[in-house]
């Protein structure tokens, strides 16, 4: 597959039209005036996610000016982690090992998909993304979806693109990233 048809096939898969509005996440609406915390608040698809981000204290962080695009992991995707993870992560004293498992979800610009599908097709098919928590995500197109993969090789899809907010833009993923070990 040429650079140009991944390129087109990857925007084809999950770009959005200018005039559309912001997608439901978690049956609930997204405005693009509100920052990524409080619009996450009202999806029920995130509510694991949120209550990670406050036991980790980056609520405010998050709610800040960014921008920030954030690679948000669904119920579901933390449901597949090994039983108890999420329970021994919420706790306080696994408070250092939760903020890198979300700051590796969490990068410094205001990344779209568009611009996402071209990066990946100017680098050849997979391009490095830096984390805030210090992570190296990796971004290819497999299967006509964009995927993202950890350091430890486990690949998340984008299930919801382009979910613009005040402070960045979210991308709804369906695993939990994780740091190397």
């Amino acid at each position: 597959m040429t650079r140009i048809s991944i390129l087109a096939l990857a925007v084809s898969t999950f770009a959005l039209p200018a005039f559309a509005a912001n997608p439901m996440v978690g049956g609930a609406a997204m405005y693009e005036t509100k920052n990524i915390v409080e619009n996450a608040v009202n999806s029920a698809d995130h509510t694991t996610l949120v209550a990670a981000v406050q036991a980790a204290g980056l609520v405010d962080t998050l709610a800040g000016e960014g921008p920030f695009t954030v690679f948000a992991p669904t119920n579901d995707a933390f449901g597949l982690l090994a039983a108890g993870t999420v329970e021994d992560l919420l706790k306080p004293e696994s408070k250092e090992a939760l903020t890198k498992v979300l700051t590796c979800h969490v990068v410094a610009a205001d990344v779209m998909s568009d611009a996402l599908a071209k990066m990946i097709a100017d680098d050849g098919g997979m391009h490095a993304v830096p984390t805030v928590g210090g992570c190296t995500l990796q971004a290819m197109v497999e299967d006509g979806m964009v995927k993202i993969a950890d350091e430890r090789g486990r690949k998340a899809t984008v299930t919801i693109a382009d979910v613009k907010q005040s402070n960045g833009v979210i991308h709804v993923i369906d695993t939990v990233l994780l740091p190397a070990m």
